[in-house]
């Protein structure tokens, strides 16, 4: 079965904090009918800061999409290739073992997509398989995991590296005053995840299972409207109550692997705001620190869309509390209203398998290969 290797996530320097949300919100909208009510939605977040890919003061101005895009591309190009390096290091692999990448964000737009550009600048192979999903939301984290396993059981001595690049903070939208708009400007913030899913061998979370589930009927309720000024975030004021029609998806992936959703081990779960987990705790009926990173997540970066689950994985991983065999969940929510959804097993390192990889030697002109047995890439 793959392995879900540690992830590696980094954040941007500038920060936001809840009082300076607030206040913003308070200077901005005064006249706003339901400023009240916005604010107590800010402050019932939980969020305590968030990171900005751009200082505030730019952040809050509009230069048009086109200067915005131009934006997410050279942050992005700024800022991935640390944590594919980091990532690769955890799952003990070089870029030349690499062979498909999985990008996912919904904050930007590239068209070839930045899959292209990390393959001609950060070592990866020409025959690198490229997987771009540019419009599930917060719930490509969680397709990124599935589609790089589905890809891993098709060639299992296959190595794929997932990549989430979200900033949120290049949709922010000065005339957008609806409840639903004004409530993501203080939840939102930015981050790039990235983790390796391997075919043979690696240490993390043994990938036994996954499905996606569409909750008929509710493709508005979180989406784009795209206009000439970019990306305007319609939220609508039902998607807090959506747990309790995606929870019987849950149960049923884990039902059909013959375990109990409700009696796991450890839970990754799309942090969308704290009703979301709360309502999750009490339809699954299990302990709230049960989603503890989620939270954590939450608190300390907002909902930082894509990369959630892989944020949340890590301090997984840190943590380093659980047996080997543990049994767990990771799910990503988002637009459609959409869950995609994954159960395994911890497999620690000390229960590893040896590596064996393929490494590449690369040429303009041909590509030849070599199969290597031993230990980590070089």
């Amino acid at each position: 079965m793959p392995i879900l290797c540690r992830p590696a996530v980094v954040v941007p320097e500038h920060t936001i904090t809840m009082g300076q949300t607030l206040d913003l919100a308070r200077r901005l909208h005064a006249g706003h009918p339901q400023l009240g009510l916005v604010l107590r939605l800010i402050e019932n977040t939980g969020v305590t800061k968030r990171h900005l890919v751009r200082p505030l003061t730019e952040t809050l101005r509009h230069p048009g999409f086109e200067a915005r895009n131009a934006v997410y591309e050279q942050e992005a190009r700024r800022r991935i290739p640390e944590v594919v390096r980091a990532a690769l290091r955890s799952a003990e692999v070089g870029s030349e073992d690499i062979d498909a990448i999985v990008f996912v964000s919904c904050t930007g737009f590239l068209m070839p997509s930045m899959t292209a550009w990390m393959i001609n600048n950060l070592g990866f192979r020409w025959d690198t398989r490229q997987i771009p999903i540019a419009q599930l939301g917060c719930a490509a984290g969680g397709a990124a995991i599935n589609r790089a396993c589905d890809f891993c059981m098709a060639y299992p001595q296959a190595n794929v590296l997932i990549v989430a690049c979200e900033f949120c903070s290049l949709c922010y939208q000065p005339t957008d005053d609806g409840v639903g708009s004004l409530l993501s400007n203080g939840l939102f913030g930015d981050a790039v995840a990235a983790a390796v899913v391997r075919g043979h061998g690696g240490a993390g979370i043994r990938l036994e299972r996954n499905s996606s589930y569409l909750v008929p009927d509710t493709e508005r309720w979180i989406s784009y409207a795209v206009k000439a000024t970019g990306f305007h975030f319609q939220l609508d004021k039902r998607v807090p109550t959506t747990m309790a029609m995606l929870a019987p998806a849950l149960h049923m992936l884990a039902d059909s692997h013959g375990w109990d959703a409700s009696a796991l081990d450890f839970y990754i779960i799309h942090a969308g705001g704290p009703r979301i987990l709360d309502d999750l705790c009490r339809i699954l009926e299990v302990e709230g620190s049960s989603f503890r990173h989620s939270r954590a997540t939450l608190t300390e970066y907002g909902n930082i869309a894509s990369a959630v689950v892989l944020d949340s994985l890590r301090r997984l991983f840190e943590e380093d509390a659980l047996p080997a065999g543990a049994q767990g969940m990771i799910a990503g929510f988002g637009p459609g209203i959409t869950a995609e959804t994954c159960v395994g097993t911890w497999a620690p390192a000390s229960a590893r398998t040896p590596l064996t990889h393929t490494r590449t030697v690369r040429s303009p002109a041909v590509v030849q290969r070599r199969t290597i047995t031993g230990g980590p890439a070089t």
